[in-house]
């Protein structure tokens, strides 16, 4: 029987074959483990049903577009992953430059329609702690008002941390998201969550993205949420990425309206902190 409770050297030599020839390095999840032959690996569990399998999918998704680079995922079963373990060092702009070509060219990988999950990846996944599902649309601004901004307003509304008057903000939004949204792209092979903290600068040069919420999506909300909380080098990111594919005109009076659906997770994971700024770009996308 496997126990989702296992000492992380257990998971790695059950799920690699290798045996653990360290301690582990950290506690709790993830887990720094040092295999036999000296391979430091991460040991991940997955909490909620589905998750492991929608990172794993997602990890696989992004790799096979040949783009951007992620850890390699080297076993897993539902409870738990073991990837490779990224050695970082400092970031640079060089780096950067190359990763804005890389994003350019994972989101033009494509994807089959907006709300596509990866393959083999379940529908109902998570993007950090919070439910994402991702349902195919046929078009980006009704899909993202019923998919990405919508539920996590109702959500928010039925805690409590956003009134019923707040929520109206949004649905305008949604209301107005087929004028508001720019010219029509195709759907984009997503990250997903594409904050700083899932940017791994490697100590070789080169950028490794982690933690994926994967998805067919607007490319656009890859950009505006590695803006919303700081990313190193954004403008060398930026310019890498335009290099490689020119953004739509207007681009940057949509970031807001991009950033409310992280926003939006976050007010119902950490409830009225984030509620403010969540209205404020609701605010700043009805103003245009």
């Amino acid at each position: 029987m496997v126990y989702r409770e296992e000492d992380p050297g257990q998971v790695a030599y059950r799920l690699t074959g290798r045996p653990a020839t360290a301690p582990r390095r950290s506690a709790g999840s993830p887990a720094e483990v040092l295999l036999d032959g000296g391979t430091p690996v991460m040991v991940k569990r997955g909490d909620a049903p589905g998750a492991v399998r929608a990172e794993v999918a997602g990890l696989r998704w992004l790799a096979a577009a040949q783009a951007v680079r992620v850890p390699e995922v080297l076993g897993h079963d539902e409870h738990w992953m073991v990837t490779e373990r990224v050695r970082t060092g400092p970031s640079g702009s060089g780096a950067a430059l190359r990763f804005g070509h890389a994003l350019a060219a994972l989101h033009a990988s494509g994807a089959p329609h907006f709300g596509s999950p990866p393959p083999g990846g379940p529908r109902d996944a998570y993007i950090g702690l919070a439910p994402m599902r991702n349902e195919p649309g046929a078009d980006w601004p009704h899909w993202y008002a019923e998919h990405r901004v919508l539920p996590y307003v109702r959500a928010a509304v039925d805690r409590g941390t956003l009134s019923p008057a707040e929520a109206d903000v949004f649905e305008r939004v949604c209301a107005r998201l087929p004028e508001l949204a720019g010219p029509a792209e195709p759907p984009a092979r997503l990250h997903g969550d594409l904050w700083n903290g899932n940017v791994l600068w490697g100590a070789d040069g080169e950028v490794r993205l982690i933690d994926p919420a994967a998805h067919g999506g607007h490319r656009e909300t890859d950009l505006a949420m590695l803006r919303l909380f700081g990313c190193s080098h954004l403008d060398r990111v930026l310019a890498g990425y335009r290099q490689t594919a020119p953004l739509a005109d207007g681009w940057r009076d949509r970031v807001a309206l991009h950033q409310l659906f992280p926003l939006l997770v976050h007010v119902v994971l950490f409830g009225r902190g984030y509620a403010e700024q969540a209205l404020a770009a609701a605010r700043r996308t009805l103003a245009g």
